[in-house]
């Protein structure tokens, strides 16, 4: 577990590692990244999970799922707002559906904190919970990450997944998404990219989900413009913001079992 500066949680919780590119929006993971640096300092964990690809580190498709790390929301007596292997995607491929029911045994223990898992395999996510997990738990968000218009699918994939709160990370926001049906959507987060490689981000993007948002009764949450600003410059994450129209928004989805 780590105390985090991500805008919309309080911690992170990593009972899965690695993972591998599935589209455009992972080609500037920090996790991987983070990774190296992690298998660098001789956490265990974290070795063998990245390649060298140029001058670039990628993921090598390597999962390693981490026993020992499904006591820890248990020793956490304060609830707490808990984002999910963000150092991995609980719904790839060559993570057992064994594990996944384990890691749903610890959320249902634990109804104090509310648990957020961010996939980019809304389908697979879908398919395993209808057929492995009995019930709907009512502190766990799920959502899915869509990047452009090339994976808007994964919209429709995510409404067929049982779910309290269903949310979308348009983040890294690297182009149109169009006008997309946030039907049954409660929780959008949208944000630019952040280091020396980002790609930039347009406001006329942020303003079509800001305008579905506004139709479909989904909160909106713009976490940042990143390393591209509203005026199209390059400058640091910092100087750039969080504001959009003016003002920050930090809206998050309006249930009673949410923690605020």
């Amino acid at each position: 577990m780590a105390e985090t500066q991500i805008e919309w949680t309080d911690a992170t919780w990593n009972p899965v590692a690695g993972c591998k590119v599935m589209s455009a929006g992972c080609t500037n993971c920090y996790a991987m990244n983070m990774a190296r640096r992690l298998e660098a300092m001789g956490v265990e964990k974290y070795k063998g999970l990245t390649r060298k690809s140029g001058k670039r580190t990628v993921w090598n498709n390597t999962i390693r799922e981490d026993e020992a790390s499904l006591e820890i929301p248990k020793r956490w007596r304060k609830p707490r707002k808990v984002f999910v292997n963000s150092m991995s995607d609980m719904f790839h491929d060559k993570v057992t559906e064994d594990f996944v029911v384990k890691v749903w045994n610890v959320m249902r223990e634990t109804p104090r904190h509310s648990y957020q898992i961010l996939t980019k395999r809304p389908d697979r996510m879908a398919d395993i919970l209808s057929r492995r997990i009995p019930d709907v738990l009512p502190n766990v968000w799920l959502g899915t990450s869509v990047e452009d218009a090339a994976v808007v699918h994964r919209i429709d994939e995510l409404r067929q997944v049982p779910a309290a709160i269903r949310f979308i990370s348009f983040e890294p926001l690297i182009g149109s998404v169009g006008d997309v049906d946030l039907t049954d959507i409660h929780w959008a987060i949208v944000g630019g990219e952040s280091g020396h490689a980002a790609r930039p981000i347009k406001e006329e993007w942020i303003d079509e989900i800001y305008a579905d948002c506004d139709t479909y009764g989904t909160a909106f949450f713009f976490k940042q413009w990143g390393t591209w600003g509203a005026d199209n410059k390059k400058r640091s994450k910092k100087a750039n913001g969080r504001e959009y129209k003016g003002q920050t928004w930090d809206a998050m989805p309006e249930l009673e079992h949410a923690i605020m």
